[in-house]
């Protein structure tokens, strides 16, 4: 037996409609939600990604703002 995961908008139309045929046809589905991140891991990985910018002062933060 093969197991596939596949993710599904329950929101639109023919996300419902696949649920409800795959529900006719007796397959057997497991709901998975997301876990969500704290603000420590989602900061880590903002980091790692690149999505943090360094500066040695505020000035220099407030220069690069324009402000």
């Amino acid at each position: 037996m093969t197991t596939y995961t596949i993710t599904l908008n329950e929101q639109t139309s023919s996300g419902k409609a696949l649920i409800e045929y795959l529900n006719a046809l007796g397959v057997l589905m497991q709901k998975v939600t997301p876990v969500k991140k704290c603000s420590y891991e989602s900061s880590q990985e903002d980091i790692r990604k690149g999505r943090v910018e360094k500066f040695a002062s505020s000035e220099e933060m407030f220069k690069s703002l324009g402000i």
